[in-house]
This record gives C-alpha cells, structure tokens and sequence, in this order.
C-alpha cells in the first residue's frame, strides 16, 4: 500500500468489489448475444430412510399397520358421548374453535372396540400386538411404575374393572379388539399406540403405530362400580346430558326461574375442561385424577380468578363498564370460549354464574351435577355458626361491628357420588362452591361436603360443613345496644335457610329439597341438630336470647310486587297479656344488594302504637315508586325491617324480611319446528313499565342449536314504551332445543323469556 494513501482510503479498497475475471469466449459469447447452455442441476432426491437403506428380512417380515379406525360413531353411542360435538369431524361452513378429525370419547368402566388394518395376515406363531396407552401428567414421561403408561396383550378373557384387551373378530388382515377400562380410571385424554411384534429366534422386533389423536376417558354414571354411578335413569339424563337447564334467583316468597345454556358439548368445552384439571395443583398427582372427591374441589377453585387466574371474576357492586353484568349473561358458552380464547378471566360473575359454569365443567367430565339456590343463605365470616346482626334500640344497624350477612339468595352446586373418605352413609350429594366467599385450607373454594353431614349436624366432616351448616341453618342473632349501653339480644331460629331449589328432573318446574338439608324449622329435630352442631364447633359463641313471650309479631311477606308498583312494609302484632301494652317501632325499608349488604335507605318511619289486652294492631308505612326509582341496584331487590320495643317490659322484637321487584316476562315468537341448516326468525318483545327511559339496551340470544350466542344492540326505550326485538338465527342440532332471550339496559336489566324450537333433519 502507497504509504501516502490515508487509513480511510485503505478502509474503503478493502471493502470495494474485487474485479470479475472472464475467459476470452465467454466474454466474447456475452457481447455478441450468444449465451452458453447452462448444464441441468441436479434434481434434489429424497434423503435415504434408515429402513430402506437397512432394511434386514425380519424387518421387511414385521406386520405394519394399514389403517386404524376407532369406531367413534359407534362407541360415541354406546357411551352416550355421541353428543359432543368432538365426536363428528369438522364440516365446512362449521363455527368450531377446534379443528380436526373427530375424537373418541368414551367413559370408564365401560368396553369400547377399534378396528386395525394390516398389510398381510395376522399369525399366531410369529406375529404378537401389545397396546400402549399413556397419561400426560405435567410434562413428565410416562410410566409402568407411574400407572401413567399401560401395556396390553390380547387375551382371550375379560378381567373385571382391569385393563385388558381381547380380539373380538378376526379376518385374514383385519382385527376387532376390544378394550377394557377400570372403573377407578384416571379421568382426561389418554395417547394410544401400540407395537406389532415379529418373533424370531428368541427376538422380538417391533413396528410402532402412534394414533394422532387423544382418547378423551370420562367418569361414567352409568358404571355402578364408578364413584359417581347414579342408579336412576331420568337421573343421569338432567344431571349429566342435559345442557339446558333453570337456576332460582329473587326472594323465598317470590322465587324467579333464570333459564340458562350450560352447553357443555361445544367442542372445545372438554377440552378447556381437561386443560383446567391439567393445569391445576392435582396434575402432578397420577392417583387423584380418578378420584372425584379431589377434583371437584379443585374444579370450585378454578372457576373463580381469586388464586389461579381462574375462568371467572366476581364483582358485586354497580359498575361493570369494564366487563359484562352478571345479569346480562344467558350462558356458559360466551363465558369459556373468551377464557378459551384469551386465556384470562372473564368479567364479571356472581354466584348463578359461578354455579353455571361449574355445572357446565362437571357435566361436561361426566359427573352428575346440578345448580341449587339457598334462600336467606347466611354468610358467617367468624365461624361461630349464628348470624350476628348489630344495631342500636331503633334498628339502626351499627356496621362497624357487622361482618356477617344474610344473602337473600344464594347459588351452589351438588355433585353426585360415593365418599370413601367419609363412614359410611355420606355419599350421594354433595355441596361444592365456587363462588368466592372464604378460604378453605388457604384457598378459595368450598366442599365438598355431605348434604346429609349437614343434615345431622355432623359439622366435623370435610370439607368446609360448618360454613354451609351456617348458609342453611344458622340462628340470627339480634345484638340490640340499648340506650344504657347494655347489649341485649333477640334470636331468631326461623330466619336462614328457606326454600332451597333446582329444577325438577325431566321437567321445566321446581323442585323443593329443603328436606334434605334440615329437618322441619322450629322442630324438636332441627332444633336438637343446632345444639349438636353447636357443640362440635370450638368457634361457636352462646348469647342470651330476650323474647317477648306474651306478644306476638309478624312482618308480611311480600310475594308480588312488580317493577314500578308502591307497596306496603305491614307490622301485625297480637298480645295475649292481661294488661295494656305500648309499643314503638321503626320500620324499614332499605335498598340492598343481594348479598343483604345494604345500598340507600328508601325510607323509614317511627311509630308508637297502644295495643289493648288481648287484642290484634296493626301498622304500615307506604313506599311509593318515587321513593325507590333509580336507587336500587339491577337486581331489585328491598329489605323490610321492625325493630320493636315494649315500653313496660324493656323487651325488643325484631325482624326482617326480603323481596324483588318482579320483571315484565319477555314475550318470545318463534317457529314451532324448523329444519337442520334451516334459518329462521324470532321475536322478543315487552312494555317498559317505569316512568324513565331505558338507555344502552340489548337483547342477546342463545341456545345450544346455535353455535355463538347473538347480541343485538336496541334504541333507547321511552317511559311506558313498547319494544320488539327481531333475530334471525340458524338451526345447527337436531332436536328440541331451548332458545333463551335476555334484556339488559341502564335501568332495567335480567328480563328473560324461552321458546323451544324442535329442529328436524332435512
């Protein structure tokens, strides 16, 4: 290099493009239009398979495997899951979220066939198959030792509640086997393959055929060596096969029915459910997976966010700009395709939906389930088993010393199955919630526990009895601060725990099942029952109990009372004494959510009444419809209370009591019948009954003939104004499905109406 070129003019030749050098023919070819011929490449040949390159006689002797067919129509039917729509492959023009093959799903404890096609006879003396299934369990390997990997050999017999397989047809290339499941079996999806094994000289050589798609393996109600066989046949249709159902809402003298879509054949619905196992703290624990007990209870604490980022969050409050209400979801479905999709809670919930979606999940897996409603369902936060309610001599509550509540209504579950973890007698229903209430052993979750532990009072037994003793059976305790500073109290044992319902199986109606949680209110048993219950738990607190034995108080209930209507707050009294008595009172009227926790006063009024002896009196204060308009929450509901205070004796009386304000039913038209791919139009219509106009209204439209529910945003509606909301929907399932239609505005919101539509094949 020219010592006198700079470094930069070094940099810049180092990097500048080196010269092309050209023989003289191509360059002459180049300039004179001819172009030489470029000779073929090569074409690119298919790298050579250790088999075709290796392949020793034995191995071109090993019997492969043509085709494997696993009858899915076939066991999908036998095993009742020909629901699902994993059962049937994915159509064009099909609104799925999983694509694919179908799948096999069958339920445990019951045999199912598949059908396997090989590319020369089967025989006997040289040829051998061996069936592998294995258990994904968090990430690890599967093993014999484990219990996650079975291996099969074909057997000519059938060993009860084992594995097992046997042939059941044999051609010269094709084999019918079938296979048997415990009935203890682990619950979720089981990879399949198995080996064809060429005997020679003592050596085996194998050829693996690895099925590309999961076995999905369910509990079986219908198995009675399964935990949760449930003998009766209607049964098992509602509990587990029927994804429309009712769940109860509003007051225990004015009960409400909520249609509902659980939906729990949509095809990713398994699958999310499994997911929600196998992510969970039990998926690392082989043995649990067939255990009912354990997985529900781990099933009510992932439908809540409180822990695990689970499907739902729960709000109870006003806003839920940032979410949908409660009172505006119809279904499960629009629910757990978002958490599908985005995999992060869905908001909001609260109790019904909570329950919803874990009847959905249960169903969904195989395990009998249904959504139960508690009326007066008693919140006892310091496990005392009694309901404390604090106040002043004029009812006025004191809510710094007020942690416990009294729901108006409250949603749970009962699933269906045998306890071996409880003495005997314990087993059929048992109650799971997941609604987020209070810890259990530092989780949100509740249960299961035994309807019938709760019933005697056996408050001792896992899991979580005391408190769901308390929502149904507890004694409300009036803690009443007298001028003095005294604390006087008044109990109340007829308060909690009314009306406890679900549906009627194979029926639209209600069903009562108080019975089956305590014994007649106010009866020698159920009283007997406290006081053991009362005994067994270390928390609980004794106070004295004043009670006015020569007068006699009542608070009417009110039954119906319909959205823009007044209505009265009604105190009888009667006296049996002797003597004339004086009587002051406070009567309430408070806007409350439906967790009891109280909102605005609408309205309150003291009054002194003279009641001769032995004579009836009566007082009432009227609430009018400017009073409560625009001050109570979407929900409706309005406490009554009487705080009482007889002058003579000092002695108080109290009471309480709850109701909704009943909703317009929507009007719903609709085809009586339609057929399958068929579109068609209903229509939903109400008169809004108050004296304001209803703001960002929408309908929304679900049903489980339907894939993705429809929501139909609506113009404001005026004061007494009338709306019809059309919908175009289109029949995807045969049969006679459900078609729920909900109304949400700001200022009215939880109107429903159902029609059934019978879908026909073409």
């Amino acid at each position: 290099m020219d010592p006198t070129e700079s470094d930069e003019t070094s940099i810049i030749n180092e990097f500048r493009p080196r010269p092309r050098f050209v023989s003289r023919l191509i360059y002459y070819r180049m300039n004179t239009g001819i172009r030489p011929v470029p000779k073929p490449l090569p074409q690119p040949q298919p790298l050579p398979r250790p088999n075709d390159t290796f392949k020793t006689k034995e191995e071109e002797e090993v019997l492969k495997v043509l085709k494997v067919d696993l009858m899915i129509a076939e066991n999908a039917e036998a095993h009742r899951t020909d629901r699902y729509e994993l059962t049937r492959p994915v159509q064009p023009g099909d609104e799925r979220l999983l694509s694919g093959p179908a799948r096999l799903i069958v339920r445990r404890g019951q045999s199912f066939d598949i059908r396997i096609d090989f590319d020369r006879p089967f025989n006997s003396d040289k040829d051998d198959l061996r069936l592998i299934f294995d258990f994904a369990v968090a990430g690890k390997p599967p093993s014999e030792s484990g219990g996650t990997r079975v291996v099969l050999i074909l057997s000519d017999e059938d060993e009860p509640k084992r594995w097992g397989a046997k042939t059941l047809r044999q051609t010269e290339d094709t084999f019918t086997i079938r296979i048997f499941t415990p009935p203890q079996l682990q619950v979720g999806k089981w990879k399949f393959c198995f080996d064809t094994i060429l005997k020679t000289n003592d050596k085996e050589k194998p050829f693996r055929y690895t099925y590309d798609q999961p076995i999905y393996i369910l509990f079986n109600p219908w198995c009675p060596d399964d935990q949760v066989f449930m003998e009766d046949e209607t049964h098992r249709s509602e509990y587990v096969l029927n994804d429309y159902g009712q769940l109860y809402a509003g007051s225990a003298s004015s009960v409400n029915p909520i249609p509902w879509n659980f939906g729990q054949f949509e095809d990713f619905v398994l699958e999310l459910s499994i997911r929600l196992l196998d992510a969970s703290q039990i998926s690392s624990k082989f043995n649990v997976r067939g255990n009912s007990v354990p997985i529900v209870r781990t099933i009510s604490a992932l439908v809540n966010s409180n822990d695990d980022n689970g499907v739902l969050e729960g709000r109870w409050g006003d806003d839920y700009s940032d979410g949908v209400s409660p009172s505006a979801w119809t279904g499960s479905v629009a629910i757990l395709e978002q958490y599908w999709r985005t995999g992060q809670s869905v908001k909001y919930g609260q109790c019904w939906v909570f329950s919803a979606i874990v009847t959905t999940i249960c169903r969904s897996l195989g395990i009998p389930c249904r959504s139960v409603t508690n009326f007066c369902s008693a919140h006892d936060t310091d496990g005392s088993l009694t309901i404390d309610f604090h106040c002043d001599h004029r009812g006025n509550p004191l809510k710094e010393y007020n942690n416990d509540s009294i729901w108006n209504f409250h949603v749970w579950n009962e699933v269906w199955m045998q306890r071996p973890d409880l003495p005997t007698g314990f087993g059929g229903w048992q109650v799971i919630d997941a609604t987020p209430q209070e810890t259990s052993e530092g989780v949100y979750c509740t249960g299961p526990a035994s309807v019938e532990a709760i019933k005697r009072g056996l408050v001792d037994l896992p899991y979580d009895a005391p408190f769901i003793f308390a929502e149904v059976n507890a004694d409300y305790v009036y803690c009443i601060q007298t001028k003095t500073g005294k604390e006087e109290y008044v109990t109340r044992a007829d308060r909690i725990g009314k009306c406890i319902s679900t549906k009627i199986p194979g029926d639209i109606d209600r069903l009562d099942i108080t019975d089956q949680y305590k014994y007649t209110e106010g009866s020698e048993e159920e009283r007997a029952i406290v006081w053991k219950a009362l005994s067994l738990n270390p928390r609980t607190r004794k106070e004295k109990s004043n009670t006015i034995q020569e007068m006699d108080f009542k608070l009417e209930q009110k039954e119906f009372v319909m959205t823009g209507q007044s209505f009265d707050v009604v105190l009888r009294m009667t006296s049996s004494c002797r003597e004339t008595r004086t009587v002051k009172t406070t009567l309430r009227a408070t806007a409350t959510h439906y967790t009891g926790v109280s909102v605005t006063e609408l309205k309150s009024k003291r009054i002194k009444t003279i009641v001769k002896p032995r004579a009836e009196a009566e007082i009432r204060m009227t609430v009018d419809v400017t009073d409560y308009l625009n001050k109570i929450p979407d929900m409706g509901h309005i406490k009554m209370s009487a705080m009482s205070q007889v002058v003579e004796t000092k002695l108080f009386h109290a009471d309480s009591d709850d109701f909704q304000l009943r909703k317009p039913q929507l009007k719903i038209k609709a085809p009586s019948e339609v057929k399958i791919g068929q579109t068609y139009d209903i229509e939903a219509s109400f008169v809004n009954p108050l004296d304001i106009t209803l703001t960002k209204c929408r309908f929304n439209f679900e049903s489980s003939s339907i894939r993705i529910p429809v929501t139909k945003p609506y113009a404001d509606v005026p004061p007494n104004g009338e709306v019809k909301c059309n919908c175009t929907l289109k029949a995807l399932k045969l049969g006679e499905k459900d078609v729920i239609v909900g109304f949400w505005s700001r200022g009215l919101s939880g109107l429903t109406g159902t029609v059934t539509v019978k879908v026909n094949s073409k």
